[in-house]
């Protein structure tokens, strides 16, 4: 088979599409044979040299994908060669089959095309796993999601909207904002002009969020604490505002408020597959009927990942790029 390799970390050039032996499935494994993968911000610091993938994970990058059964390992009951999936990864996705563990199965919802569904496993099980799962989001709260027009960002809102709290969110563009509000975002926060923490205590009468979702991380882990409602949740899901920051625990303590910190990626097995089942179980049947939907920029080939990986880095995106087999 073919599938991204990273002969050696750097820019996108480093991403090279190469001849490689097929996976074979172990027990309790299927082999799928990929149509699309997605890029996350992930796969580019696993290009850069920074995030190596999980002991025993595939080396090609790609945490995600859609496509078909082709194989059933030993001890793999309840799906059937040439059932169209998708699945989380923990590598792997940028090539042309991949083996996945079953309990990381899900199957392709109705009224979403397969390349499309390779879209859906990470946003949906980072967003669930976070913001319900973790932070409890309840009817008539308030979330504030960070970076609202990116793929998490985009899944976040409808699924928040869709159990009836209020949605905030910050964008770096009047154009990503519009996007957010026909999702169904209330609160639109221009990062650039605005002061996020005044703009949330405004929308809420003074109250602040009930949950907040951030991908920042040190840069704004004193402004989030702010924001914080009394009970509030802050859920980290990235860095990309640095590593270290300073904690007011004064501040922290007169709100009761709690941080939560969080990857997917090298969660145990058992994890996953419990993570995957609540996806199955809350956030399909809002797929299947229309409620929530993959929201995907741009389909590039996968042979020209490096395509990709500059489109993520630019940020001009909205929602999800998608690598498409040829």
């Amino acid at each position: 088979m073919r599938a991204i390799t990273i002969p050696e970390p750097g820019g996108p050039e480093a991403l090279v599409w190469s001849e490689v032996p097929d996976p074979v499935p172990g027990e309790g494994e299927v082999l799928v044979e990929v149509v699309a993968s997605a890029v996350n911000r992930a796969d580019l610091l696993q290009r850069q040299g920074f995030y190596d993938p999980p002991p025993g994970a595939s080396p090609y990058p790609g945490l995600e994908c859609s496509g078909r059964i082709a194989e059933i390992g030993p001890g793999v009951s309840g799906w059937a060669v040439g059932d169209e999936v998708c699945a989380l990864l923990s590598g792997g996705g940028y090539a042309e089959k991949v083996v996945v563990p079953a309990g990381q199965l899900l199957p392709v919802p109705k009224g979403v095309d397969l390349v499309r569904a390779a879209a859906l496993p990470e946003v949906t099980c980072t967003v669930w796993s976070n913001v319900f799962m973790v932070s409890h989001l309840r009817p008539g709260e308030t979330l504030l999601v960070h970076g609202g027009s990116s793929g998490i960002g985009t899944m976040a809102i409808q699924l928040a909207k869709a159990v009836g709290a209020k949605v905030a969110v910050t964008a770096g563009t009047k154009e990503k904002l519009a996007y957010c509000a026909e999702l169904g975002a209330d609160v639109l926060i221009n990062y650039r002009e605005q002061d996020f923490v005044a703009e949330v205590k405004q929308a809420t009468g003074g109250a602040g969020a009930d949950v907040i979702l951030d991908n920042m991380g040190a840069k704004y882990l004193d402004l989030n604490v702010r924001t914080l409602a009394v009970n509030g949740r802050l859920a980290i899901i990235g860095m990309q505002g640095g590593i270290k920051g300073e904690l007011n625990i004064a501040a922290l303590l007169a709100k009761r408020a709690a941080i939560s910190a969080t990857s997917l990626r090298a969660r145990p097995l058992a994890e996953k597959t419990a993570i995957v089942a609540a996806v199955r179980e809350h956030v399909w049947p809002l797929l299947d009927g229309g409620h929530v939907r993959p929201v995907v920029d741009r389909e590039i080939p996968m042979s020209d990942a490096a395509t990709a990986h500059r489109v993520l880095e630019e940020s001009g995106h909205v929602g999800k790029v998608l690598l498409v087999v040829e």
